[in-house]
């Protein structure tokens, strides 16, 4: 004022119409705009003490006591304001409120155009700097500092509500009359002023966490996700959220921060409805997706219109388009319920796989319904990636494992997808892996001639496999053409575009194909099968229906070249049946030629060595009778096919033993020089003696390979196996020597009896010999066989070149051989590497300083 005093007297106001000089009785009621007050420097001081005074009671009176308030709600406790809090106002108070807010008073005309202090300001200032911050917020943070959901949230919200109620009363019911037709706006500011305070004063992120564990809890109960909750009232559950809802509407809570935190629940309380529900519902007949649509629009949906109605049914009201919810916002929703489905299914998607044969098709349907966009797509075969080499592409899992579990997802991803985009993506690593596996080819021939009817397995065989021949080769037929368009195809269709470069589609579920072409070349799989396929020939006695299929149905994906080796040999045992009764008849096989007594059936299998793998050709003595059979039946094939030879390959027989004991009797089907180291135990009756016991017969190692004119190694399989079926024992006093079991114990023959001490030794002994000789011996050599008989012919090279020119390193004597062999060497440094070592093992040779030395 003082300011404007000096600049009055230096500078005079402009002149102006004289108007008459307004007292304070012909003020109010006159419109302002019509007046302009001259005033003197006496007018002044006087006023300005009367606006002080005006001032100080006012102040004094809308003052909050220095204390913190009582709680109280709308319903109780509003008693204890009166007098303390919520005061009566006097007609002196009404007088200087007037005096100092109303627009025609004279104080505030004389003030016009000049700083003056602002009431409204002043208890803004009152009730948040002061009051509110001393004494509401610290005991707002002792709330929020117990961490209590049940009663936290209410707790804060009614004290919240105290104090906003306690603020506007004053306000209101004082200060607003005063101001007419500005009284609505007023209150709407001083009522987003005080939310503001409440709001920003606070830690917003403590408030957040109440509101939304509340949000939660009542979603949860209210739409049935937690088992817990299924008993919670309706009505119950309704009044509870119109209460708080309506609370956090009231006191400024409610707002856009609201609606961020209630869509973090909604997202929450769907993903957790989806896992509770359906995690692990996997079975065709679940419609697991219908049953998540009609949730989401009748329930789901409905929960979030009953809140948003809440919201806007407050002071506040929000507009008519926030809370309607329009169809496309429900198929939204169901869009989502769908993802979180089908993001629940990638995580199970492992599991599912490997429990396909328990009808998990209708999680695959799920998922048919995710994959739809790239994004998806892409998620599922990253995820799914990442899990096999986590739990299935690992150094202790079986190959036939890995197999097996490529076959499902073989069968799964082509339900799923069936352009074969997702499955080409998944598959590489599988693929890759199975490739380095060394047992993956031998497995896969095996199970391909498995018998699908076998009850126990061997452990490399693949039962599924079996299954798929059932299915025939026709498709594979369709499948095989390698061009990437057929021109006579007229539902072709060009690749997906997420397709890699080099995507090749099949028409049909292939599993024989895809795990035939695993391998970069043909050869090595048609090498293995037709190993395999020698060893089935050769051992089984059948139509061989299963391995002419097999072989048709192969001879279409690798063509007839390939596979001329294995149709000459499966035509070698169908021919053998017909060429046998032929020389059978002609010779009279089944009659002796001198005594004219019925003979051993002797039926053969005529191979043609050019077109089969390397077979075992050890040889050994038969019995006579067995002998003069070989040489009737040779003279009838010289007769027959006049221009062939047959060369006998003893080892690879197989005889039906019929043993005659005391006290029993055994009959096995045995390998052939198992059958003749038995039958070398046989005591002929012209020797026996009436009047003498007869003694068990007895042979010794020695005397058999004598005999026999037999390896070590096959007396010794012989003599372990027939320990194993009780018809030898070996001798305790004489090593290597061994009798013939006449007569058993009768805990032996009876288990059901007590075992004696010589039982159990002899029934012990026996259970290992057998287990020792359960295996058949193979008929076709192995890699390692046919390497070593190789090998021993660059032997003599190998010696010749150690004694002439002395130690040689293994490179050297590499070189050496590939120059002085005929046709050069075939093998490369480590084969030969662990050929020397073998013999280094032996004693012939000695490694000195890297070089490789005859040991004398």
């Amino acid at each position: 004022m003082a300011y404007h005093r000096v600049f009055a007297a230096v500078f005079p106001p402009p002149s102006e119409p004289p108007t008459p000089r307004i007292g304070s009785g012909g003020f109010e009621g006159a419109p302002q705009a019509h007046f302009a007050i001259e005033w003197s420097p006496r007018d002044s001081a006087t006023e300005q003490a009367q606006w002080k005074r005006a001032w100080h009671s006012v102040t004094t009176f809308l003052s909050l006591p220095n204390e913190q308030f009582p709680k109280f709600n709308s319903s109780r406790g509003v008693d204890k304001l009166h007098g303390k809090w919520w005061k009566t106002c006097t007609p002196q108070i009404e007088t200087s409120i007037r005096y100092l807010v109303s627009p025609q008073s004279r104080g505030v005309l004389l003030r016009r155009g000049q700083p003056q202090q602002d009431l409204l300001q002043w208890y803004f200032e009152e009730i948040g700097l002061r009051h509110f911050v001393h004494h509401v917020r610290p005991a707002i943070l002792k709330i929020l500092e117990k961490q209590e959901v049940g009663t936290g949230l209410h707790e804060l919200l009614t004290y919240l509500e105290s104090a906003q109620t306690i603020y506007l009363h004053n306000f209101e019911e004082h200060i607003l009359p005063e101001y007419q037709d500005k009284g609505p706006e007023l209150r709407r500011r001083m009522k987003t002023k005080l939310t503001s305070l409440l709001v920003f004063s606070l830690p917003q992120k403590a408030i957040d966490g109440y509101i939304f564990k509340f949000l939660k809890t009542h979603a949860e109960q209210a739409l049935g996700v937690e088992a817990r909750f299924s008993s919670a009232h309706p009505q119950k559950l309704r009044l509870h959220i119109r209460q708080t809802v309506g609370s956090l509407q009231n006191t400024g809570l409610g707002g856009p921060r609201f609606q961020i935190i209630l869509a973090e629940v909604m997202s929450e309380t769907l993903t957790a409805y989806v896992k509770q529900n359906y995690a692990e519902q996997w079975q065709s007949d679940a419609n697991v997706t219908g049953q998540l649509r009609y949730w989401v629009e009748n329930q789901f949906s409905r929960y979030i219109v009953e809140v948003l109605i809440l919201l806007s049914s407050g002071k506040n009201p929000q507009p008519q388009s926030e809370t309607e919810i329009a169809l496309a916002d429900v198929e939204r929703w169901q869009e989502v319920a769908i993802d979180r489905l089908g993001t629940l299914r990638t995580k199970e998607l492992f599991d599912i796989i490997s429990g396909w044969e328990h009808d998990t098709k209708g999680a695959i349907e799920d998922l048919r319904r995710y994959v739809v966009t790239t994004a998806a797509r892409t998620h599922l075969t990253n995820s799914f990636a990442e899990v096999l080499n986590d739990r299935l592409l690992q150094p202790g899992i079986a190959t036939t494992k890995i197999m097996q579990t490529y076959i499902s997802i073989i069968r799964a991803f082509t339900m799923l997808d069936p352009k074969g985009v997702l499955l080409d993506r998944v598959s590489r690593p599988i693929r890759r892996y199975l490739r380095e596996r060394d047992d993956t080819v031998t497995i896969v021939v095996s199970s391909l001639l498995a018998d699908r009817d076998d009850v126990s397995p061997a452990p490399d065989v693949l039962l599924e496999l079996a299954e798929e021949i059932e299915f025939g080769a026709s498709d594979a037929a369709q499948d095989n053409d390698d061009d990437d368009v057929d021109f006579d195809d007229l539902e072709w269709t060009p690749a997906p575009i997420d397709a890699g470069p080099d995507y090749k589609k099949s028409r049909h579920v292939d599993v024989i194909g895809s795990l035939i072409s695993l391998f970069d070349t043909k050869e090595t799989f048609v090498k293995d099968f037709q190993k395999m396929l020698g060893e089935r020939l050769l051992r089984r006695e059948q139509d061989f229906e299963k391995e002419m299929q097999i072989l048709e149905m192969l001879k279409l994906r690798f063509g007839d070249a390939p596979l001329q080796a294995c149709e000459v040999m499966l035509r070698d045992i169908l021919d053998s049946r017909r060429v046998d009764t032929v020389i059978r008849n002609d010779q009279n096989l089944a009659m002796s030629s001198t005594t004219g007594e019925p003979q051993p059936a002797l039926h053969t299998r005529i191979l043609s060595h050019l077109y089969w793998p390397s077979l075992h050709s050890e040889d050994f003595s038969l019995p006579s009778q067995i002998s003069d059979l070989q040489s009737r039946y040779e003279d009838g094939f010289e007769t027959l096919k006049q221009s062939r030879k047959l060369t006998w390959l003893n080892a690879l027989g197989q005889v039906t033993v019929h043993l005659e004991l005391s006290d029993r009797t055994v009959d096995e089907v045995v390998q052939t020089w198992q059958a003749s180291v038995i039958y070398a135990f046989r005591e002929d009756d012209d020797d026996d003696d009436p009047g003498t016991e007869r003694q068990p017969a007895t042979k010794t190692v020695a005397e058999l390979m004598a005999d026999l004119s037999m390896s070590e190694s096959f007396v010794r399989n012989a003599l372990t196996f027939w320990v194993g079926k009780l018809v030898l024992s070996p001798s305790r006093s004489v090593r290597d020597t061994y009798h013939v079991l006449e007569t058993l114990p009768s805990s032996a023959l009876h288990p059901e009896l007590p075992t004696t001490a010589t039982a159990s030794t002899l029934l012990a002994a026996a259970a290992a010999a057998d287990a020792a000789t359960s295996a058949p011996a193979p008929a076709v050599k192995s890699e390692q066989e046919i390497l070593a008989e190789k090998m021993e012919v660059f032997w003599q090279f190998v010696v010749g070149m150690l004694t002439n020119q002395g130690a040689m390193p293994l490179a050297r004597i590499v070189m050496m051989l590939k120059v002085v062999v005929p046709g050069g060497f075939p093998f490369g440094s480590e084969e030969l590497k662990g050929f020397l070592e073998g013999k280094v093992r032996e004693g012939r040779l000695e490694v000195v300083g890297g070089n490789y030395k005859i040991k004398h």
